[in-house]
């Protein structure tokens, strides 16, 4: 055991219970999902750290039936909101809504009052609807007729963004993208991966009747974010996160020039945060009451990804974030 303080030390037996927690939710969604193995660990990190996951892929990769996998899978309250041009802030957070009978306004809680709720194609809906959303993440509160409402716990977001269909979208601003603790993108399923998924599909494994029992409750979850919070990060590993963060933004200093030319704007202060929150996760996921650097490396493009703006001149040239992201990983020293 690394800890020394005693008000922070987790006992073996508690990091084994809060270990088995998270496999039994991992094989839950493995019992349903067909590879998507970084999805699965990148919905466990956000589900116990307690951030909010941005996907982009296109359509057709199963990112709501592994949001409701997961929900399932601990028995947590799951809505999607399907966003359109049209969609109202009181469409997500909640409205008041007048009783004729009683003659009085009655509070009607929106959706986003849910433990895991699927935010499909955020950047179809306007600049002011998406603000209320991302409030909402960082505040776990919404107002509603001068009312404050606190939402559920465990609350995990999954926003998506389709990257092929951009006619009638709004770019989330990126001081909105730094909300999100991790940016995952989705490839398609190899060959065998797609007809094991037709194979399941044959096999009723997506019906109402096939619905495994919950793996875990929401009280157990919370009680394993406890435990995730406690995971031991040494100082030299907090420099090394630092380091990371810090060549983003001095990019000139450290990394080919010809790469740190083409950065806009590094990360913000939050892209640290993201990081020692998540690699806490990650160490709990490997059985670990302690972060180390690998735990860091392995969250690299999942926090930077959309944390680090590229300029005109890269897009032009299609270079993808993460060369520089690789880059930037390469000129810190591993401690």
């Amino acid at each position: 055991m690394l800890q020394t303080s005693s008000s922070t030390r987790i006992e073996p037996a508690e990091l084994a219970r809060a270990q088995q927690v998270a496999a039994n939710i991992s094989r839950s969604f493995e019992a349903k999902m067909v590879g998507q193995s970084r999805l699965r660990e990148s919905l466990l990190v956000g589900l116990l750290a307690g951030g909010h996951i941005l996907l982009e892929s296109v359509p057709g990769l199963a990112k709501t039936t592994a949001a409701q996998t997961v929900a399932e899978a601990i028995s947590a309250e799951f809505r999607r909101i399907q966003c359109t041009p049209d969609l109202l802030p009181s469409d997500i957070v909640g409205t008041q809504i007048y009783d004729a009978a009683k003659g009085t306004f009655v509070t009607q809680l929106g959706p986003v009052h849910a433990n895991i709720v699927l935010l499909d194609e955020i950047n179809r809906s306007s600049a002011k609807t998406q603000s209320a959303m991302l409030e909402a993440m960082q505040e776990r509160q919404t107002s509603i007729g001068g009312r404050e409402y606190r939402l559920p716990s465990p609350f995990l977001v999954l926003a998506t963004q389709n990257p092929i269909e951009q006619e009638g979208t709004y770019l989330l601003p990126e001081a909105q993208m730094d909300r999100f603790m991790l940016k995952d993108v989705l490839d398609y399923p190899s060959p065998a991966e797609e007809a094991e998924i037709i194979r399941r599909i044959d096999a009723g494994v997506f019906t109402d009747e096939q619905k495994p029992a919950a793996a875990a409750s929401l009280d157990a979850v919370v009680r394993v974010q406890d435990v995730v919070k406690r995971i031991y990060i040494d100082p030299a590993v907090i420099n090394y996160i630092v380091g990371l963060v810090y060549v983003t933004r001095n990019a000139q200093q450290y990394i080919d020039p010809r790469l740190a030319g083409f950065i806009e704007f590094g990360a913000s202060p939050r892209a640290s945060i993201a990081f020692s929150q998540a690699a806490r996760a990650v160490a709990l996921l490997q059985g670990r009451d302690h972060v180390i650097p690998e735990d860091v490396k392995s969250l690299a493009h999942r926090v930077l990804r959309h944390r680090l703006m590229l300029n005109f001149e890269a897009v032009a040239e299609q270079v993808p974030v993460e060369t520089v992201i690789d880059a930037v990983v390469a000129a810190v020293q591993t401690p």
